[in-house]
């Protein structure tokens, strides 16, 4: 799985990559410490210019690059330098304010700019002031946005925030060094939108950081890659944050016995369903059959009888006898995982009979995978909050997880809170999103890489939540469990909607296409 890092993290690699900021002063050393630093900017500019090129294709699109004054003014001038070597005539906007802010690196990629002939493409701004007139650019226009990275972790301000706001209106297609200037890392930070380079595609130095993954930070972002530089990433041990690959679930999802029989497959019970929300209980439980588990038992009222007979042969289904919602939660059958949620309704009778449900399962320390109703009816009486068993799953969406915890004003905070819940209970929390986020009770957060919008669809969540449950059964831990059955979901719906089209996809053909998604991670070449 690869890393996503957090800003302290990709300071101690840079700072071990590159030496510290503040030169030498031993003359061997520095001349070290400069050739080291050279190179690395060299590669920088060189990987960045090449995707310049690839964005302007054939075209005679002007390119226009802004260099700060720090070291990733330095690299937007390495970039400068290699698309001139290309012939592409780039012009350099570079601010040194007051004439003398230039970090070493910056100075010396200027004079290098210089000292190859293309010192007239160079306008180096020292006193804007009120007639600095901002270069023309278009939507053809092509922007190298080097003037602040991650060194600088503050909102810009007066002539800068004038530039990028400049910038976005102009809306010229924009490649970021590192991160779009003006945008800040840190999670529990706002950002003014506007005062922030909007990026058509960022290229990262280290690698991403969460940030990346937030749906407010999406159209700053814009397309992300990692740039292959060498690195000294040996001072981070291992990260609290990683991207799942396919690989990973590989090597996580059981192996399956080919003498084995369904009674060493592992059995699901999911408590589903009521009068009006039966589709959902039907979702979940043949999302669990398609898991690999080797029996599943649907429990939800009497109304669903007919309905989860003859849509979910495969299972089996029984009832506490109510006739339009399950009031006790109680099963003849002995199931490895249980999940609760999907339909359920929220009546009194369904809040008392999941309240001792959760209260039996927190005292024989049993998870639990809760989802939907029953994450609505924990927030109907919090005081259920203390009762979840530790290591259950929560799969909720951002308005089911604002109903349990709080309203967040970002996605940003309601990560930060999840963290701080999943701590505080010992559960897992699988807070849900085109990049779904498995937050472990010991801080770990899992970045989903395989997500797609066809899964923005009704009763997709409830295909997830049977698909947990269905592998949890199969004796996997909880954390993996979780982990596993999101990527699975998310390809699943890649597959699905290779057939019936993005817009077309249900969450029927999601979990008809689960069984494909296992198959296609587990036996790749197939």
């Amino acid at each position: 799985m690869k890393n996503v890092y957090t800003p302290a993290e990709i300071e101690r690699i840079l700072e071990a990559t590159l030496g510290p900021s503040t030169p030498p002063t031993d003359a061997g050393e520095l001349r070290v410490w400069s050739r080291r630093r050279a190179d690395f900017i060299s590669l920088v500019g060189s990987q960045a210019a090449a995707e310049v090129l690839a964005m302007r294709g054939d075209t005679d699109s002007p390119v226009l690059v802004f260099a700060g004054d720090d070291i990733c003014g330095a690299y937007a001038l390495a970039t400068a330098i290699e698309l001139h070597q290309f012939g592409c005539r780039a012009r350099v906007c570079l601010f040194n304010i007051g004439g003398d802010m230039l970090s070493i690196d910056t100075r010396l990629r200027r004079d290098e700019l210089r000292a190859q002939g293309y010192g007239d493409w160079l306008d180096e701004v020292v006193n804007p002031g009120p007639n600095f007139v901002m270069p023309e650019m278009g939507p053809s226009t092509i922007v190298v946005d080097g003037l602040f990275g991650t060194d600088y972790q503050k909102p810009l301000r007066g002539g800068y925030q004038a530039v990028a706001r400049h910038i976005n209106e102009a809306a010229p297609r924009v490649i970021s060094i590192d991160i779009p200037s003006g945008m800040t890392l840190d999670l529990s930070v706002g950002m003014i939108n506007r005062n922030i380079i909007h990026a058509d595609l960022t290229l990262a130095i280290v690698g991403p950081t969460l940030a990346f993954f937030m749906p407010e930070n999406a159209q700053l972002i814009g397309r992300w890659k990692t740039l292959k530089l060498p690195l000294d990433k040996s001072v981070v041990k291992r990260p609290s944050c990683r991207i799942v690959d396919s690989k990973a679930i590989r090597t996580a999802l059981p192996v399956r016995d080919p003498m084995a029989d369904k009674n060493e497959l592992g059995s699901a019970l999911i408590f589903a369903g009521s009068y009006g929300m039966l589709g959902a209980a039907v979702l979940a439980t043949r999302a669990a059959s398609r898991s690999g588990c080797g029996r599943v038992t649907c429990h939800g009222p009497r109304c669903a009888f007919y309905v989860m007979q003859t849509s979910v042969p495969s299972a089996m289904f029984e009832t506490d006898g109510a006739d339009f919602d399950i009031q006790r939660f109680e099963s003849q059958h002995d199931a490895d995982a249980t999940a609760i949620g999907p339909g359920l309704g929220r009546s009194d009778a369904t809040i008392y009979g999941l309240e001792r449900l959760l209260k039996s399962s927190y005292a024989a320390s049993r998870p639990l995978i809760l989802d939907a109703d029953a994450l609505n009816c924990i927030a109907l009486r919090q005081t259920l909050l203390d009762f979840i068993p530790p290591r259950s799953i929560l799969t909720p969406h951002a308005r089911e997880f604002d109903r349990l915890f709080g309203t967040q004003n970002s996605h940003s905070t309601r990560v930060m809170k999840a963290v701080e819940m999943a701590a505080r209970y010992k559960i897992i929390i699988v807070l849900k999103g085109h990049y779904t986020l498995t937050i472990w009770p010991n801080g770990e957060i899992l970045v989903n890489s395989s997500g797609t919008e066809a899964l923005a669809t009704a009763g997709s969540g409830d295909v997830l939540t049977g698909l947990i449950t269905g592998l949890a059964a199969q004796n996997m831990a909880p954390e993996i469990a979780a982990v596993a059955a999101v990527y699975i979901h998310g390809i699943a719906g890649k597959i699905a909607s290779r057939r019936y089209g993005v817009r077309g996809t249900t969450a029927e053909d999601i979990a008809d296409a689960i069984g494909q998604a296992i198959e296609s991670i587990t036996n790749p070449q197939s």
